[in-house]
């Protein structure tokens, strides 16, 4: 092999290492759009699921009790529906109804207070028993119907022995008293002593639900 040749053949191979030593060049990394790439593509968020409107006390309809009745004898006779007051309610309406009827009985209760205590003993109904409530559609009828159903006497005519004590007598009892010693010979005497008695059993029956 002459100088010639191997001159040529180192040269060759020298060519050859080279090309096989250098690094390929990377491809340009494609530059995705705002609109393209998964990290810039802004997900639109989903409509919120639409809440339902919590039902409000209807006092609407023909000859609708006022909502302090529609809310006592309706509690009471939620007893009687799939949604009755729960333990977890009990104690909750308890106390409402106890400030309530206090409120009422010191006479020194403003229109705003007692209507804000209302308020309060409404929203601890769930909207079940509100729907329930609702759907009673309560008037004076089913008012007089309780009364009747629980011994309390709502016809005209003076009191009797508002001045006896109540000492001994059950809850019941003390709210038929009660309802007696508000009669003034008047419509509005004989509700505001049947909104008494019916007060005074709802405050009976939540005390005794465990």
């Amino acid at each position: 092999m002459n100088r010639s040749t191997l001159l040529l053949l180192i040269t060759s191979l020298a060519l050859l290492l080279s090309a096989c030593g250098t690094p390929a060049t990377p491809a340009p990394a494609t530059s995705a759009s705002a609109d393209s790439g998964p990290e810039a593509v802004t997900a639109t968020p989903a409509p919120a699921n639409s809440v339902a409107e919590r039902p409000s006390l209807n006092i609407t309809y023909a000859d609708a009790l006022s909502p302090r009745l529609l809310l006592s004898l309706g509690t009471l006779k939620l007893a009687e529906t799939a949604s009755p007051i729960t333990p977890e309610q009990a104690p909750q309406l308890l106390i409402l109804w106890q400030a309530l009827t206090n409120l009422t009985n010191s006479g020194t209760g403003a229109t705003e207070e007692v209507n804000a205590l209302l308020l309060q003993i409404e929203q601890t109904l769930s909207a079940d028993q509100i729907d329930a409530i609702n759907a009673m559609q309560l008037t004076q009828v089913e008012m007089q119907t309780w009364a009747q159903a629980n011994g309390t006497t709502t016809g005209t005519g003076g009191g009797s022995g508002g001045g006896q004590g109540s000492g001994g007598l059950s809850a019941e009892a003390r709210a038929t008293r009660q309802a007696e010693n508000g009669k003034t010979g008047s419509t509005g005497g004989n509700e505001n002593g049947l909104s008494a008695a019916i007060a005074n059993a709802l405050i009976a029956y939540l005390q005794s639900i465990p």
